[in-house]
């Protein structure tokens, strides 16, 4: 890919920022369905608008088949100018020369961005992109059931969550917990609490790392858990729904996003009252569970004319005023602690946001993309170690399958 933009500085998009100082100029943005709150979006274009003289052509995408239409977007001379990516994505189109080197906004905007938000965002030592927002899972609980077990307040770590769940198992007729076999995201979460890697250079290559004793400790922890349920050993959280199973009021708690919570409420409406979130709680108080990091990243198209017009729109989308606006209103994680107080009042967000700064993501590696392709191996490990073989030998079995999947040229 020809890098047009990095060239610099005689192209019709660089100018300073001020009132009309990009009048005629329309750029276009790229956001996923549901990233973008209606109030949040209108009110970030009329700033931009009146900031920049120019117009902003808001586009709409859909998540399925999202990344080889960016993949192609990206190659064409005319990309669209401002993309929000999934911050696992990031690596892969940073690796392809498709992404703007975004390090000037770093300085200017981002000295206090939180951590792990921004790891995804830079690649090979560049910043590629700005984080944008992130959502990470919670305990949903059903406090009625919660109460009927005499449980008093929320476990503050994993061995009081695990005394809770025994008191639901022997003093209710509810399932303690729905844990499928197969809840990936929530095992990548504890194998970050474990600062277990998945994956290894060996011979200037990837290759698979689950055979780690680490990863074996992870997976400990899991079985203790899906040993409190009733869940199938070979499912996911979405087979069935897991927000679903939560509905009908016999089960004490799952591990779930925020959404999932408000999903559970509008299948039955009479367990709306019941519902409560508390964070995943780690080996010990004041230190959370590791948790999965999902979230979006925004870049700018490297093949895009409009550079400086870009970053102005990402200073005023990744401004104090509007990051805080953005998890006011989409009830989302902002890209800084400092702003984290815009959650208040949704006890969903509140529950998540303790979590982040100890959270994480998949590899941030470009190979990473085909190893979650279904079959995912690793959830055929998990499975595999449910139901009875040792951790060692469930790593060998898909060993090869995951090399393969690393070995895959992007």
């Amino acid at each position: 890919m020809v890098n047009v933009a990095a060239c610099g500085s005689d192209g019709d998009g660089d100018k300073k920022a001020g009132p009309d100082s990009f009048k005629g100029q329309t750029l276009t943005l790229w956001a996923m369905d549901g990233s973008t709150p209606k109030q949040w979006m209108k009110d970030v274009k009329a700033e931009f608008e009146k900031k920049t003289g120019a117009k902003l052509k808001f586009e709409v995408q859909q998540w399925n088949g999202i990344q080889q239409k960016i993949t192609t977007a990206l190659s064409e001379s005319d990309p669209p100018d401002v993309i929000e990516i999934g911050n696992t994505q990031t690596p892969a189109y940073a690796r392809t020369g498709g992404l703007a080197d975004l390090g000037d906004l770093k300085k200017d905007l981002g000295k206090d961005w939180t951590a792990s938000l921004n790891a995804s965002a830079v690649y090979d030592g560049k910043q590629y992109a700005a984080p944008w927002f992130a959502v990470n899972r919670t305990v949903v609980y059903n406090k009625k059931i919660w109460a009927e077990a005499g449980i008093k307040g929320t476990p503050k770590t994993r061995d009081e969550f695990f005394d809770a769940l025994d008191k639901i198992e022997k003093k209710t007729d509810a399932e303690p917990i729905y844990m499928p076999g197969q809840n990936w995201y929530f095992f990548d979460g504890l194998l970050i609490g474990k600062n277990a890697d998945l994956v290894k250079k060996k011979g200037g290559k990837w290759v698979s790392n689950l055979a780690d004793p680490k990863v074996g400790e992870a997976m400990e922890i899991y079985k203790k858990y899906a040993s409190y349920s009733k869940a199938p050993k070979d499912k996911d959280e979405a087979t069935p729904q897991q927000a679903e199973v939560f509905a009908k009021g016999k089960t004490g708690a799952f591990i779930g996003l925020g959404w999932e919570g408000a999903t559970a409420a509008e299948a039955n409406p009479k367990i709306k009252d019941d519902i409560g979130y508390f964070t995943i709680p780690g080996e010990t108080a004041g230190k959370p569970e590791g948790v999965f990091l999902g979230g979006s990243n925004l870049a700018v198209a490297a093949g895009s004319e409009k550079q400086e017009l870009a970053k102005e729109f990402l200073k005023i989308a990744l401004s104090d005023k509007n990051e805080g606006a953005l998890a006011k209103e989409g009830g989302v994680i902002p890209n800084k602690q400092s702003l984290q107080s815009n959650l208040k009042g949704n006890p969903s967000a509140e529950a998540a946001a303790p979590a982040v700064e100890g959270g994480g993501l998949t590899p941030l590696i470009p190979e990473w993309g085909a190893v979650e392709n279904p079959p995912n191996p690793i959830k055929t490990y998990m499975t595999s170690v449910l139901k009875g073989k040792s951790h060692a030998a469930a790593a060998k079995a898909v060993e090869g399958e995951m090399n393969k999947r690393l070995s895959q040229k992007q």
